[in-house]
């Protein structure tokens, strides 16, 4: 079972104990201790052992596993609109912004953000698009 070897090696030195030393403390083989600290594995009786020497509570001598970074890709859909229909001024009704997000979840796309031509025009581009930015994860 994992172990956290980071965490023995700083109690260890803490204390100015030699591998051996700790092994003869916890009542361990070298060899056990060496493994400890090097591949992150001992038996429920070895943590038992290194906890108590310590003094510290066995919870503590778990891993701490990190997760798994995930890697998406990105994509942008232009989702042509009326000029005039945010302000409201147009009759033009709204895209159909249900049926376009729907069809990109049915390809495994998740909807991060959209941008309206206000806040595309502050970037200095004049548009009459809304941008909806896509993520997923990257295959």
């Amino acid at each position: 079972m994992k172990i956290n070897s980071a965490l023995v090696l700083r109690l260890r030195n803490a204390r100015s104990w030699s591998q051996e030393e700790l092994a003869t403390a916890a009542g361990l083989n070298l060899r056990t201790i060496q493994r400890i600290e090097n591949e992150a594995s001992a038996s429920l009786q070895s943590k038992k052992a290194l906890a108590s020497v310590f003094d510290i509570d066995i919870k503590a001598l778990e891993t701490q596993e990190l997760p798994a970074m995930v890697k998406h890709e990105y994509k942008t859909l232009n989702i042509p609109i009326k000029k005039g229909f945010l302000s409201g001024i147009s009759k033009t009704p709204l895209p159909n912004i249900e049926k376009i997000l729907n069809e990109e979840g049915a390809n495994g796309w998740r909807l991060v953000q959209i941008l309206t031509p206000d806040v595309l025009t502050s970037w200095g581009k004049a548009t009459e698009n809304m941008v909806a930015l896509f993520e997923r994860p990257a295959t």
